[in-house]
């Protein structure tokens, strides 16, 4: 007998087949995005409309979303627009907030009309997530709670990475949508799992961010500039993408906001709550909290955390100025040579 011809083009490799069928299950759903005006909530919303799927979004001040129409978006008047889309997404800045725009008078749910899934990306507590979710439940929506990790310049870099948690068949529906926000989206289970992971999370971002501050101050007062610490510590085995792109901000003194003192204090008081409830001591995060709300009561507030290295340096008798050193922040793309 013949030998059989092999095919020259072999099989389809995995990743690609994974993408057209994520494509495939997109074409699927109507979404909608509330609080896309917000910095974390602009840049995901722009990412989906890149990544060409038809968004409707709402911000409570109109003019915040309109540079999204330029892309592609359809911009409404009101939370009521969006109860007929199949997903929506919402980034809200506290837990009253997600409520409100969830179930008050005005809210995306209604026994009229309420869409089939809400994937919240905020960082509110569990009581509120459940509230939400217990009333998204009697009117046959289901609920993820998606928080993420990153600011915007992350999410524009796509290294956006999401953990979620609520009915599995929801997040197999979602899956293809979070995706395309960033890197990685991992899924912890049922309920409120998610929102313990994203608080854990934050409470390590702000402890971590206070030492970097501390032993940044500690290097300089002896002699050693910023930009050369910080880049033997983003070099290090301690280094990482948070260490990296607050560089930049602790080199040049440039406090832009990507996540301010009052969220970060909010967050905190979040996990403390918690851990209380859990009875599982926390005295690092108790004591990071402290210094985080007098940063707040000293008027630190619309400024970025990063600010935690001034208020350091001020109590050590440091007197800092901007190096104006061009630093890598690790979020941008590297070119490679053919």
């Amino acid at each position: 007998m013949a030998a059989k011809k092999r095919s020259r083009r072999g099989p389809t490799p995995a990743p690609k087949t994974r993408q057209r069928r994520a494509s495939a299950a997109t074409k699927r759903h109507s979404l909608g995005w509330i609080g896309a005006g917000g910095r974390m909530g602009f840049a995901m919303a722009k990412r989906l409309l890149a990544a060409g799927h038809k968004v409707s979004v709402y911000n409570r001040t109109r003019s915040k979303v309109e540079p999204l129409a330029e892309l592609g978006a359809k911009v409404v008047d009101s939370v009521r627009d969006l109860r007929g889309c199949d997903i929506v997404f919402t980034t809200v800045s506290t837990s009253d907030d997600l409520i409100a725009v969830c179930t008050g008078a005005d809210g995306l749910l209604a026994k009229q009309h309420s869409p089939k899934l809400i994937v919240d990306c905020s960082s509110v507590s569990e009581e509120a997530s459940a509230k939400v979710r217990a009333a998204a439940q009697k009117l046959g929506c289901d609920m993820l709670a998606a928080p993420v990790s990153g600011n915007a310049k992350v999410v524009t870099a796509g290294k956006l990475t999401i953990v979620a948690s609520g009915p599995r068949k929801a997040f197999d529906a979602a899956e293809p949508y979070l995706a395309a926000l960033g890197v990685g989206v991992t899924y912890v289970g049922e309920g409120e799992l998610a929102r313990m992971v994203k608080i854990c999370h934050n409470l390590l971002l702000g402890v971590i961010a206070q030492s970097l501050a501390e032993i940044t101050v500690l290097a300089e007062k002896r002699g050693v500039p910023r930009h050369a610490f910080l880049q033997f510590i983003n070099n290090s085995v301690v280094g990482s993408m948070f260490s990296r792109y607050k560089t930049p901000a602790f080199v040049n003194l440039d406090w832009t906001p990507t996540f301010t003192p009052v969220l970060l204090r909010k967050d905190l008081d979040l996990g403390l709550r918690a851990a209380k409830g859990l009875g599982v001591p926390l005295p690092v995060t108790q004591r990071t909290r402290d210094i985080v709300n007098e940063a707040v009561e000293a008027g630190h507030t619309d400024c970025d955390f990063a600010i935690l290295l001034e208020i350091e340096a001020v109590k050590s008798g440091l007197a800092l100025k901007s190096e104006n050193v061009a630093v890598d922040d690790g979020l941008k793309k590297k070119s490679t040579s053919a």
